[in-house]
């Protein structure tokens, strides 16, 4: 199976969708709903792994996908051999043009629950159609974006690489969540391709079959070593790490790269005790005279694991993280949901429409909406979100009153700050209009974003719940729709 290129018409992926979105599309044609304007938000509900905010991902790659929708004759020769959907419908499919609005969160951007992160603007029809591949999509990369941040930020500035890729979900799972963690932070990728895709560095040593095929492990060092002095960083697990593998390395140093001008890179621990061993090793490579030989380590880690590890005071220099990231396996979904919040009538006015349901976190937000962040001017940092509808302006030269959606009389009057519209529009009337940003941009961004955030919104454990408000306008008509569908 081929990588999954979106854009590149390496796959085309138009027919990854729900088939429930077909049969409603053939509805919405034969009862003339096909061109109705609607209105579509995907937000998300809980934080994965109990934590202070999510990290917006994979929007590239939903620009790829709407520039390449189409239905091709293989397409609509499938259908066709259904028997259950209309001729006028295929014939619509056969002449498909994608003529929606959307508009997104930047990748990098942390993100909060109801929150509108993506927002699509059409023809029912169409903007019905997308939902399977937007929310697949955002769902995932957000996801592992956000554990590799939380990975990165335990490793508290020491350099984390994604090494997951054999225990991924699918091919596309390693290339895109190699992608999304180094959005999140991560300094590269053992997965080749995402290197020759998005540019995300390769990184790699060997494995314990590189010592074990030679005839010792000092013969397996020192051809490694000769092979590749520049960057020699060797696995001393394979047999025993303080009685032959650090020493072995040891030798090889010497022996190899120091007479031809070289430092070693580094050694790796996989297995034991890592802590216990990496206090061991460091000693001994520095009264060997390495000091700057570095030690990362690597198996089955995650934020806690490192966190505990330094907190021991582990002298590591890097962290390889592998199936706990590139899975979140900890919170291994993402449960970003795609619902209808408006309609356009035929004089353009929008009617709201609003879901309800015995679950309160269920019931969601109606209109047109915009989402602004407010920043203190003095600090910097993030002081609330807060969801409007799509014509309001904050104005932040005057003070501006925010609320508790559901508790209303928790209120608080903020000044001194600055108000930022969070989301861009990626396509007008179907034309692709976004601006691409490459990843280490995107991965800068993220780290900049990130630090706007208070540490009680960022710590792991209990963060504190970062307020997003309504405006009044909007809780008004969301509040009035309650209450008339309570009746």
């Amino acid at each position: 199976m081929e990588p999954l290129k979106q854009g590149s018409n390496t796959v085309n992926l138009t027919m990854l969708t729900d088939f429930y979105e077909i049969t409603m599309a053939n509805g919405y044609l034969a009862r003339g709903y096909g061109d109705t304007i609607v209105y579509f938000d995907m937000f998300y509900r809980t934080v994965p792994d109990g934590g202070g905010f999510a990290i917006m991902a994979g929007v590239q790659q939903v620009v790829d996908y709407l520039d390449n929708l189409h239905f091709t004759e293989e397409d609509l020769a499938y259908l066709e051999g259904k028997k259950i959907f209309r001729p006028e419908f295929i014939d619509y499919l056969r002449h498909f043009k994608f003529e929606c609005d959307v508009w997104a969160v930047p990748e990098g951007t942390p993100i909060f629950p109801g929150e509108p992160i993506v927002t699509v603007r059409g023809p029912a029809i169409q903007a019905q159609f997308i939902e399977t591949m937007i929310l697949l999509t955002i769902n995932h990369q957000t996801l592992v974006c956000t554990k590799a941040n939380r990975i990165v930020r335990a490793a508290a500035g020491r350099s984390v690489m994604e090494f997951g890729s054999r225990r991924a979900q699918g091919n596309g799972g390693a290339i895109y969540g190699a992608r999304a963690a180094y959005i999140g932070g991560c300094v590269g990728t053992a997965c080749t391709i995402t290197d020759l895709e998005f540019g995300v560095p390769a990184m790699g040593t060997m494995a314990h079959s590189w010592v074990q095929l030679f005839p010792s492990e000092y013969e397996a060092f020192k051809a490694y070593a000769e092979e590749y002095p520049g960057a020699c960083t060797l696995l001393v697990d394979t047999y025993n790490v303080l009685k032959s593998g650090v020493p072995n390395a040891i030798r090889v140093f010497n022996e190899v790269l120091v007479p031809k001008g070289y430092r070693p890179a580094g050694i790796r621990i996989d297995s034991g005790d890592i802590a216990y061993l990496a206090r061991k090793a460091r000693k001994m490579l520095d009264d060997a005279g390495f000091p700057d030989c570095k030690i990362c380590v690597s198996n089955s880690l995650d934020e806690y694991l490192i966190r505990d590890m330094l907190l021991q005071g582990a002298p590591v220099d890097s962290f390889g993280v592998g199936e706990r990231m590139i899975t979140s396996s900890s919170n291994p979904v993402f449960g970003g949901v795609y619902k209808l919040a408006g309609v356009e009538d035929k004089h353009g006015n929008i009617i709201p429409k609003i879901k309800i349901s015995e679950n309160v976190a269920k019931i969601t937000t109606p209109c047109f909406k915009e989402i602004w962040r407010l920043y203190d001017r003095d600090s910097g940092k993030a002081i609330a979100d807060v969801i409007t509808m799509h014509n309001e302006v904050i104005d932040d030269t005057q003070p501006y009153t925010i609320f508790d959606p559901e508790h209303i009389w928790k209120r608080k009057t903020v000044e001194n700050f600055r108000a930022v519209r969070l989301r861009e529009q990626l396509f007008r009337h179907g034309e692709n209009i976004s601006v691409p940003r490459t990843l280490p941009q995107l991965q800068q961004y993220c780290k900049e974003q990130v630090a706007t955030l208070w540490e009680e919104v960022t710590r792991f454990e209990n963060p504190h719940h970062y307020y997003v408000d309504l405006s009044q306008n909007l809780w008004e008509v969301k509040n009035r729709l309650l209450q008339e569908n309570a009746r």
